[in-house]
Formats: structure tokens, C-alpha cells, sequence
């Protein structure tokens, strides 16, 4: 993709972007203000600016007369980058005190997305998937040479491909005579590798006529909470063919795993959940097949990775121990298992493979984002964070790796706040204000008038209000302010982020002292579970070489916001690597090789999980991190020095 570079003035400021972006985004990532608070929709007519030099598409609206026009008046929100730009923010755009944009500027940075290359993962000699096709041309029987139509096929097999140790399976017994035969005893058979390089016998999964090598194909499933997500990856060229995802159907039951665990205890209701998920995963099955238009004969394999709780309601093990203390899974590991047997609408030779667990709490979600992201592999001292509802942290390097899971609460994800939302369209996802006027200046997933507010849109606007001295560290709103934008409404006060007119929900939208509260618990929970396990490994966390973020939103999360409000321990920003969806990498890896499944069993074996409610420190740390950032200023340096610089030296 092309980038441009868009100077803007009177500022000097200079930022590089890709080319299709509007100027609005472009003015926060130079750390400019623009007044802009209908989310991109040009309706509000405030983010005028002049196109000095270069040219924008778009930018026109019925909020422009003719003049200015004529004059390079355009609006940021609705123009895009497409060359070199020069823009000049009218006074009436911008804030009237530059000295204060100085002070507040930070430069916006992201987490560097990790992307799975499957040329390195052949490099690396990790490409062995586990389930492999093998094209055979058997020597047809005669009356000299009447072995069984199997041993016909293990003596190619030995002889051919060096296999050994084969194992048959009734299905495939049934099959043989009359598929041998069909095209002249060319077939083609599907084996299943031990997990164990020194042991297990490979299985013998499938056979058809001809040659169907080249069409051999897995499908990887996410099965979250509340979302499931498959892939269908070809396991020829590792190529995702098709993707899907839906909401988990159980949420009927409750949105959390702990209702729908007492559910499960409930006569009948183990099997109702199982059969929710598995509609669930099935539909996308279905998507995903029809989306690729790949014949169902050629899935070999489905691969599976969900949290303790969702894998026992997939499977059908009862959860009951789950909640209870002292908090026990059913297993750890689970065999390979006919994909019909647990209810996919797969073939009778598709094998399921499911990510093995920790404890309750520390799922194969988690494990196999572990394993996606090679932290099990790499020297360097990594903190892992899946951040959701329950937040996942692990810690380590290929030696050793501890882990604990804690509750963070639904804010990230929209819930808990007054105008929160999913990252749907109309949601603000990102946020700057004025420090001297405290007019606001926000985007819109889709560019559309909004609606509400989405997670990392949240952190941003609370990180925001904080430095701009709207809020303070403990989460109240200074009420000396006064501005029509801070009000006191229902005994709670709020700051008003978009008026009604400018909304599209005809109500404006705020955000609560009770918002800000909700964000600084859940916060508070994922910052505290982490100092909680260094402290046990005895480490800070200058000795970590780099932090790998996972969920849902970690790659549009301002990473100096985030370590502004204390979800993130303050770290160089470019030490921060987002995985994405690291449990459907995992599942996907695991499909693509057969070196994970054998790895996966000593990470397993080798990873100490932490009861945060049994861990004495855990309880001290989240009560010192229900601040923003945290009570000590001292351990976000960078932060500390920002703050004394916009209050004139004094201390923050």
C-alpha cells in the first residue's frame, strides 16, 4: 500500500500515512486538533481545513459554500489521502493556545501485528501437518500373489513412503475392497501422525480413488465465549481459503461462563449447551465450505482451541468443578477424537484435535496462543496477555512459563458502560480533545455518525480526559471546570462527548464517573494479575524483552493510552507485538504442523498456574492499580515526566 506524508500547518508538523486515509486520522496521528465530533459523517461541519498543496478525494459538503471551495476549504473528515498533502487548520478549527498541543502531543503508536508466514514456517522445517496425504499405486492381485487388500496397501506404504507402525480403522477396512479398485488400485490414503516421534502408531483415516493429493484441507476453530470464528486452510500451500465467524449461541444461556456452567448442572442442560455450540461451529463449517467451494471428502482434520469451560461443553464433560474451589478441570489433555462423535457435520474420517488445558481458568484458548505466537520457543522474556472478559496472562521463555487468569470484566467489550459498545459501525474508536476548550475531535468505525463507544475508543478518551486534567487520578471529573461539556446530571457527573444533534441515536453521548470507575476495576485487574506473577517469578518488568497482545481490539489500541490509564505496564511501544486472534492462530498452527502437537504437551506439563485468589500479593496490587495510572507514578516514567511538563515542573 502507497503512504503519503501530510504536513500540517501552522504547526509544522509532519505524518505519514497510507493512502486512502482522511485527514482526520491523519491529524491524530501528528498529534494535531481538529474539531470534529460527528464521527467522520461531515455532518457537523466543523473540521474545516485548507488544502495548500496536493490534492484530496473527497472533502465536499453542502456545510461548504461555494468560496470556499474555490479557496481549498475542504472537510478532514470526509477527505482522503491520496498524494502529498500541505494543510493549513483555520483558527477556527483548531485551539487557539499551540503551547498546549506542544505539551499534550504524544505520537501515536500501535502494536506491530504479527502475521503467521508459512514460506518461514517451511524454512524452519516446523511444516509436517498432521494429517498428510499419500498417493499409492498398488500392484493388483493375481493368482501368484493374493495378500489381503490392507497388507497390500501397508506394503506400499512401507516400501513406497517408509512408514510403519500403521493402524487401519474399521471405516477405512470397509472402504478398501471396492475403493482400490475403482481406479485401478490408484488410490490415494489419509494418515494421522502420532503425536510422539518415538512412539504411537500413525492412523489410517481415509482412502480414495486416484490421486487427491493436492486437495487436502483443515479447518481451525476459535471457540469463544462469546464468538466463534473457523478458518479453512489448505494444507498444500497454507493458504486460509475461507473465514467465518458467529456468535456462540449459548449466550442465550448467560454471557458469562459461569452461568452457563450452572446451567450445565442443571437435568439436560449439559447436552443443551453442547448442542448450541456445536449448531454454532457447524453453521461456520458450512459458511466456510461454501465460501471456498472445496469438496467435504477432502477436510481431513479440524482443529479446536477454547477456554477449560467451552471445551468441556463441547465435549460433553460436565463443568460443575470448574467454579468451585479448589477450581479442578476434568482433564488436561484430550485424545484425538472422530469429529462426528462430538456432533460436526464433518466426514466419519475427519479427526478433532483439541487444545489440551491448564486449570480452570487458563484454557486451550490460551495455549494455543502461546504456541501460535512461538513464545514457547523464543529466549526473550515475554509477558502474554489475552485480554477479554477474563483476562489470560502468561509469563516466560521456552525454559519456564507461569500463568494466572482474572476477572477484568466485560468494559473492554462495551459492557458495564452507559453508551459501550462491540467495535460495530458508528462505534467512536478514537478520541482527542482540546485541552483548552475541551471540544472534541473522534472517529467512527465506518465513518458514520455515532452511536457509542468501543474498547479501545474507551481507553483512549479516559487517557485523554486524564492528561487534559478533565478527570483525575482516581477517576472524578474536576468539577472547577466549567464547560457546558461537564455537567451534573442524575447525581453523577459526566462529560459529554457528542451532542444529540450530532449523534445517531438522537441522545447524547457521555461518559460517567460510573463509566470511568468500570474501566479503572477492569484495568486495574489485568495491570495487578501481572505484577502479581513477576513478582512471584521474582522479575520486574524492565526485564521484559517484549509483551504479545491477544483479543479482540489489542491492534487498535493506542499502546502510550494504554499505559497512560495502567492496563499495560509502561514499556517501549516497539517492544509490543499484537497476535490478534491467538487462539485461532494457534488452532490454525496446529492444523499446519505436527511439530506443535508435539510441543504442546512438555509447554503443558511445564506451566505453573497461579490462583490470583490465593495469591496473598495479588489483593495489594489491584488496590494500588485502582488509579490512573496507578498510585505509583513513579513506575510510568514517561508519563510522570509529561505530567510535570504541563503543570509547569510541579510534581504530578
Amino acid at each position: 500500500m502507497n503512504t503519503y506524508k501530510v504536513k500540517f500547518l501552522p504547526h509544522e508538523r509532519v505524518v505519514e500515512v497510507a493512502e486512502g486515509d482522511n485527514l482526520i486520522k491523519a491529524a491524530m496521528e501528528a498529534g494535531v486538533h481538529i474539531n470534529a465530533s460527528c464521527g467522520g459523517e461531515g455532518v457537523c461541519g466543523k473540521c474545516r481545513v485548507v488544502i495548500e498543496s496536493g490534492s484530496v478525494e473527497g472533502g465536499l459538503s453542502e456545510k461548504l459554500a461555494k468560496e470556499d471551495i474555490d479557496a481549498g476549504v475542504r472537510l478532514a473528515c470526509r477527505s482522503k489521502v491520496v498524494e502529498d498533502l500541505t494543510v493549513r487548520i483555520p483558527v477556527e478549527s483548531s485551539m487557539s493556545d499551540k503551547s498546549a498541543l506542544d505539551i499534550q502531543r504524544v505520537p501515536r503508536k500501535t502494536a506491530r501485528i504479527m502475521q503467521m508466514d508459512f514460506e518461514q514456517l517451511k524454512d524452519q522445517g516446523l511444516f509436517v501437518p498432521p494429517v498428510e496425504k499419500k498417493y499409492l499405486e498398488l500392484p493388483p492381485p493375481d493368482a501368484g500373489e493374493n495378500v489381503p487388500d490392507v497388507t497390500r496397501l501397508v506394503n506400499v506404504l512401507r516400501l513406497k513412503h517408509d512408514e510403519h507402525r500403521l493402524e487401519f480403522l474399521l471405516p477405512v477396512i470397509r472402504l478398501i475392497p471396492d475403493v482400490i479398485r475403482e481406479q485401478d488400485f490408484k488410490v490415494t490414503v489419509t494418515l494421522v501422525r502420532p503425536v510422539r516421534e518415538d512412539g504411537g502408531k500413525t492412523q489410517v483415516i481415509n482412502i480414495q480413488p486416484g490421486d487427491t493429493t493436492a486437495m487436502n484441507y483443515a479447518i481451525a476453530v476459535d471457540i469463544g465465549t462469546t464468538t466463534v470464528y473457523g478458518e479453512l486452510i489448505d494444507l498444500g500451500s497454507g493458504e486460509i481459503l475461507a473465514r467465518e465467524g458467529d456468535f456462540n449461541a449459548q449466550i442465550s444461556f448467560g454471557e458469562d461462563i459461569i452461568t452457563r456452567i450452572v446451567h450445565a448442572e442443571k437435568p439436560g442442560g449439559l447436552k443443551k449447551l453442547h448442542d448450541l455450540v456445536t449448531g454454532t461451529i457447524n453453521k461456520i463449517i458450512k459458511s466456510v465450505i461454501k465460501q471456498s467451494g472445496v469438496d467435504p471428502e477432502n477436510i481431513s482434520t479440524i482443529t479446536l482451541a477454547g477456554n477449560t469451560t467451552m471445551t468441556q461443553l463441547l465435549l460433553e464433560v460436565n463443568p460443575r468443578h470448574i467454579r468451585r474451589s479448589p477450581y479442578v478441570p476434568a482433564s488436561t489433555f484430550y485424545p484425538p477424537i472422530r469429529a462426528r462423535d462430538i456432533d460436526l457435520a464433518l466426514g466419519e474420517h475427519v479427526t478433532a484435535l483439541v487444545y489440551p488445558q491448564i486449570s480452570s481458568y487458563v484454557g486451550g484458548d490460551i495455549v494455543a496462543g502461546v504456541m501460535g505466537s512461538g513464545l514457547y520457543r523464543s529466549e526473550e522474556l515475554t509477558l502474554f496477555i489475552d485480554i477479554g472478559t477474563n483476562a489470560e496472562i502468561v509469563i516466560g521463555n521456552r525454559d519456564w512459563l507461569v500463568c494466572a487468569a482474572c476477572s477484568a470484566g466485560p468494559a473492554f467489550e462495551g459492557g458495564g458502560i452507559t453508551f459501550g459498545m462491540r467495535a460495530a459501525k458508528g462505534a467512536i474508536e478514537d478520541f482527542s480533545i482540546d485541552p483548552e476548550t475541551l471540544e472534541p475531535m473522534l472517529l467512527t468505525h465506518g465513518n458514520t455518525k455515532p452511536v457509542g463507544i468501543c474498547g479501545s475508543g474507551l481507553i483512549i478518551m479516559v487517557a485523554q480526559l486524564f492528561e487534559a486534567g478533565v478527570i483525575d487520578s482516581g477517576g472524578q471529573i474536576n468539577k472547577d471546570l466549567d464547560n457546558p461539556r461537564i455537567r451534573h446530571k442524575d447525581n453523577i457527573y459526566e462529560y459529554v462527548v457528542v451532542w444529540k444533534e450530532s449523534t445517531g441515536i438522537d441522545r447524547d453521548i457521555v461518559l460517567t464517573e460510573i463509566d470511568i470507575d468500570n474501566l479503572i476495576r477492569a484495568k486495574g485487574a489485568i495491570y495487578s494479575g501481572s505484577q502479581t506473577l513477576l513478582d512471584e517469578v521474582g522479575l520486574g518488568i524492565d526485564q521484559i524483552s517484549r509483551i504479545v497482545l491477544s483479543g479482540g481490539f489489542g491492534s487498535y489500541i493506542d499502546l502510550e493510552k494504554a499505559m497512560t490509564i495502567g492496563l499495560l505496564p509502561e514499556i517501549e511501544p516497539e517492544k509490543v507485538t499484537f497476535i490478534g486472534n491467538g487462539s485461532l492462530m494457534g488452532a490454525r498452527m496446529s492444523a499446519l504442523t505436527n511439530r506443535i502437537r508435539r510441543d504442546v504437551g512438555q509447554v503443558v506439563q511445564k506451566m505453573t498456574n497461579f490462583e490470583l485468589s490465593e495469591t496473598n500479593s495479588y489483593m495489594d496490587h489491584y488496590m494500588a492499580a485502582l488509579f490512573l495510572p496507578h498510585t505509583d507514578i513513579n513506575l510510568f516514567p514517561r508519563l510522570r515526566d509529561r505530567m510535570k511538563a504541563r503543570r509547569g515542573g510541579a510534581a504530578a
